[in-house]
C-alpha cells in the first residue's frame, strides 16, 4: 500500500503538470489571437475588434479580423498543433530526439509536391494543397518501403528519411531553377512556410482533418508511454510494437501532410516542440497534449513576430522565424547527442 501511495501522487502531479502547461498554452494562443486584430497599419482597436469578432462593425473591420487576421491566427494554431503532435509521436515511436518530419523528409515531399504543380502545371488553390498532401504521403511511403526489413526499426527509419529530404531539397532546388519570375513568390512559400494565406474555406477542411487525426491519436497515447521505453517492455504490456508503431506513424504523416499541405515546411515545430513538452510536464513519457499545445503557442508567437515585431519594419513568414529558433536547439541537441556518446 506504501508504494502504491507516492506512485498515485505522481501521477495526479504529472496530469496537473500537464494541465497548467496546456491552459497557459491555451491563454498564450488566444491572447496572441485577439492581440493580432489591432496591430499592424489596418489594427482595430479592441472597442471595435471585439464587436467586429462576433460580425458587428463597418465592412472595413470586418474584413480585417473576420476575413484576414482571425483566419491567419487560426491557420497557425491548428498547423501547430498538428506539427507538435505529430512530432511527439514520431520521437516517442522511434525513440529518437531528431526524429522530425521536416528532418526526415516528409515535410520536404510536401514542398516537393506544392512546388511540382506550381512549375509544372501551373496549379493554384486547392490543387496544389493536395499535391503537397500527396508529396508528404509519397516521400512516407517511399520511406517506410526502403527502411522495412522485416519490422519496422527506429534508426534505419531515420537515416532513410534524411536521405529522403537531401533527394527532396534537391528537386526542389531544381524545380526553383525552372521556375518563372511570376511563379517565384509563391513557390518560395512553399519552400519556407507560410499562413499568409489562408481562405476559409481550406481552413474549415483543414481543422476537420486535423481533429479526427488528435481523436484518433487517444487510444494510442497510453501505448506511446510504453513504445518510448522499448519493444521488450512494451510486449510485457500485450503490445504489440509493430502494430502499435505503424499506426502511431501513420497518424504523424497525416498530421504532417494535412498542416504542410495549408501552411508550407514550416520547420522545426514538430523538432522544438516535443523537447519543450517532455522537460515542462517531467512524466518521462511522450508529452502528448503538451506537445501539441506547445506547437500551437510556437507557431503563432513566431507568426506575430514575424510579422510585427522584426527590427526595421520588415516582415517574414512563420517558416523563417521558426527556423531561426529551431536551428540553435538543432546544434545544441546534436553536441548534446556527441557528448553522451563520448563519454
Amino acid at each position: 500500500m506504501s508504494a502504491v501511495l507516492p506512485v498515485a501522487r505522481i501521477r495526479r502531479r504529472h496530469r496537473l503538470r500537464t494541465l497548467v502547461v496546456a491552459l497557459v498554452g491555451v491563454v498564450v494562443c488566444v491572447t496572441l489571437l485577439l492581440m493580432t486584430f489591432g496591430m499592424g497599419a489596418a489594427g482595430v482597436p479592441p472597442e471595435r475588434s471585439f464587436p467586429a469578432l462576433f460580425g458587428v462593425g463597418d465592412r472595413f473591420d470586418l474584413l480585417v479580423v473576420r476575413d484576414l487576421r482571425l483566419p491567419r491566427g487560426l491557420a497557425a494554431i491548428v498547423a501547430g498543433i498538428a506539427f507538435g503532435l505529430a512530432g511527439a509521436l514520431f520521437q516517442s515511436t522511434l525513440r529518437n530526439n531528431l526524429a522530425s518530419p521536416d528532418i526526415l523528409g516528409i515535410s520536404g515531399g510536401a514542398s516537393l509536391g506544392a512546388v511540382t504543380a506550381v512549375v509544372g502545371y501551373s496549379a493554384s488553390g486547392t490543387t496544389v494543397n493536395l499535391a503537397a498532401c500527396a508529396g508528404a504521403l509519397g516521400s512516407a511511403v517511399l520511406i517506410w518501403v526502403l527502411a522495412w526489413r522485416n519490422g519496422l526499426h527506429g534508426i534505419r527509419f531515420v537515416l532513410v528519411g534524411v536521405g529522403i529530404a537531401y533527394l527532396s531539397s534537391s528537386l526542389v532546388a531544381w524545380r526553383l531553377s525552372e521556375a518563372e519570375l511570376r511563379e517565384a513568390g509563391t513557390v518560395l512559400l512553399w519552400t519556407v512556410g507560410s499562413v499568409a494565406d489562408i481562405r476559409d474555406g481550406t481552413l474549415g477542411i483543414f481543422t476537420a482533418g486535423v481533429v479526427v487525426l488528435v481523436l484518433l491519436t487517444v487510444p494510442i497515447a497510453r501505448e506511446q508511454r510504453a513504445l518510448a521505453l522499448g519493444d521488450e517492455h512494451a510486449q510485457g504490456l500485450g503490445l504489440g510494437p509493430t502494430r502499435s508503431r505503424v499506426a502511431a506513424l501513420l497518424i504523424g504523416v497525416g498530421l504532417v501532410a494535412l498542416a504542410t499541405s495549408v501552411a508550407g515546411p514550416v520547420a522545426f515545430v514538430a523538432l522544438v516542440s516535443p523537447a519543450i513538452a517532455r522537460r515542462l510536464v517531467d512524466d518521462g513519457g511522450p508529452a502528448l497534449i503538451g506537445s501539441a499545445v506547445i506547437g500551437a503557442a510556437l507557431t503563432i508567437t513566431s507568426d506575430v513576430v514575424g510579422q510585427y515585431a522584426l527590427p526595421g519594419g520588415i516582415t517574414a513568414p512563420v517558416g523563417i522565424v521558426t527556423g531561426l529558433v529551431g536551428a540553435p536547439y538543432l546544434l545544441w541537441l546534436l553536441a548534446r547527442s556527441e557528448r553522451k556518446a563520448t563519454s
